[in-house]
């Protein structure tokens, strides 16, 4: 069954419209989290959250659920998601031995998007897990980038 991606983006469209003044950054990616762990949370997502560029390593921004690794380096998922600035779908987290930074050993699968700013540099990413294997597929990564692009916190 698909996730409501035009749901969620629609209601952040709102959000943002409705805001006394525009919000920064922070308080978006702190709109997309809640709105994405609020309705996805039910269809197998078991986190959700922003990891930022600082330096060589990822820090942890806005998330939901359960406390996460930080700082991470960029040999992980979300490394390789940020460093090739293309989106990544891991069915299966246990084939990436050694590179799969295990913050819950729980989580199976995970999606990850990079944020790319408007100068073409990559700001970080977004990334979601699940405990099941395969939880995540093409329509994941357009709708997560919609939504991302609804609150212009990628320019992808």
């Amino acid at each position: 069954m698909p996730r409501p991606y035009t749901l969620i983006a629609a209601q952040l469209a709102d959000r943002l419209r409705s805001a006394d003044q525009p919000p920064n950054t922070e308080i978006r990616m702190r709109w997309v989290v809640d709105a994405l762990w609020e309705t996805l949370h039910s269809t197998g997502v078991s986190w959700v959250g922003f990891y930022l560029l600082e330096g060589t390593e990822l820090v942890l921004g806005p998330m939901r659920n359960k406390p996460a690794c930080s700082p991470i380096g960029l040999h992980g998922a979300c490394g390789h998601a940020l460093l090739n600035r293309t989106p990544l779908i891991v069915g299966d987290v246990r084939t990436l031995g050694a590179n799969y930074i295990a913050c819950d050993p729980r989580d199976l699968s995970e999606v990850v998007l990079p944020l790319i700013a408007t100068d073409g540099s990559c700001t970080g990413v977004l990334d979601l897990d699940s405990h099941t294997a395969n939880s995540f597929d093409g329509s994941d990564v357009d709708g997560l980038r919609r939504v991302l692009r609804t609150v212009v916190l990628t320019q992808e």
